[in-house]
């Protein structure tokens, strides 16, 4: 289970101080560390990380990355950065887990390019690292110690209860593109099935993707999914699914993306064929790109999330387990560390807390 039910108890972070606040829980001890020197273990020893983010491409694992940097460095951590070739790659990334238990690592932090890579992960925990999941939690539970992520489903939620507000009862012609059809990803599921939940469309089986019915009602009409392509998260993918979905039935109005280069892609499509008048696109992610996208019209409303903090977090995670035996909590109510979400649209709508693009630019990454 990768979420709380709707109406359980959830925890947002919304304004740049909550975010800060969230990050004083965890940061004990950042000035005993410092990056003229190396952190020791009570033996001694350097303490090593080992960041794997699910590829490089994406500026939300390029910013997880500058996180962990500017955090190893201030605390002396001897951090090793290794990526997926592309989003779902597993075993470059089994490999990297492979390459930080041979070097006696403290730990691994990760965004798990999908369940084939739970194994590894696994053998990591056995070997004595604490393996700690960023953004993305594994389908196993048991294969990480803890996770630091956004809640994913709350943030897909945010985008339907937007999408649906402002629709304001008008039919609701539906494409959904996500991640992958190959294999279950936790934050694809999650996002995808929030999503739905916020429009009010029922879900059928919300451990599945593609399931629900393909016409019906949500909570302000009638709607029509008019089918769940995938991208891998990429803007070319986001194009080629958007193209998809138009020759399948040209008056789609709703565009859900799993993420921002998907959102930009899909909007490409629309508009090359001179679709994007009434066209509401909605997506998760909240980079600066993003915001500036929202700020120009392209997308309608992105659910922000922090990978900087999520990486910083995570380091420092780490280093409080090695240096004073402190282990890292889950958030009240939460099987996870919830590093925040807030919604940025410069279009509010009645009932559904959000804040503006230019809010969200002063606490956007990439």
């Amino acid at each position: 289970m990768n979420h709380i039910a709707p109406g359980a108890l959830r925890r947002r972070l919304i304004a740049t101080g909550s975010v800060a606040a969230a990050a004083a829980l965890v940061f004990t001890g950042c000035a005993s560390g410092g990056s003229s020197g190396s952190s020791e273990s009570a033996s001694g020893e350097d303490v090593g990380v080992t960041l794997i983010v699910k590829l490089t491409t994406n500026p939300f694992f390029v910013a997880m990355e500058d996180g962990a940097k500017d955090a190893a460095d201030k605390l002396g951590i001897d951090l090793t950065l290794a990526a997926g070739k592309e989003d779902g790659d597993e075993a470059t990334q089994i490999q990297a887990i492979e390459n930080a238990i041979s070097k006696g690592d403290a730990g691994i932090l990760i965004t798990p390019n999908g369940p084939g890579v739970e194994d590894a992960m696994v053998k990591a925990r056995d070997a004595g690292l604490f393996v700690i999941a960023l953004d993305t939690p594994p389908s196993d539970p048991e294969s990480v110690d803890i996770t630091f992520a956004t809640d994913n489903y709350l943030a897909g939620q945010d985008i339907g209860q937007w999408t649906a507000a402002k629709l304001a009862g008008e039919k609701a012609t539906i494409a959904m593109i996500d991640l992958f059809d190959d294999k279950v990803v936790s934050v694809d599921v999650a996002r995808d099935q929030g999503f739905l939940d916020g429009m009010g469309i029922d879900m059928a089986d919300e451990t599945k993707n593609g399931d629900e019915e393909a016409t019906g009602t949500y909570s302000g009409g009638e709607y029509e999914i008019v089918g769940n392509e995938v991208s891998g998260g990429a803007e070319d993918g986001g194009r080629t699914a958007a193209e998809t979905l138009l020759s399948k039935n040209p008056d789609i109005n709703v565009v859900y993306t799993i993420n921002e280069p998907t959102a930009y892609g899909a909007y490409e499509a629309f508009e090359a064929a001179g679709a994007t008048d009434g066209l509401i696109v909605v997506s998760v992610d909240g980079g600066c790109a993003g915001v500036d996208a929202v700020s120009e019209g392209i997308i309608g409303a992105t659910s922000q999330q922090y990978p900087v903090k999520m990486a910083e977090l995570g380091v420092q995670a780490i280093y409080d387990l090695v240096t004073t035996g402190e282990k890292p909590e889950t958030s009240p109510g939460l099987d996870f560390y919830n590093t925040g979400v807030a919604l940025v649209t410069d279009d509010p709508q009645e009932g559904v807390e959000s804040i503006d693009s230019d809010e969200a630019s002063k606490i956007c990454w990439g």
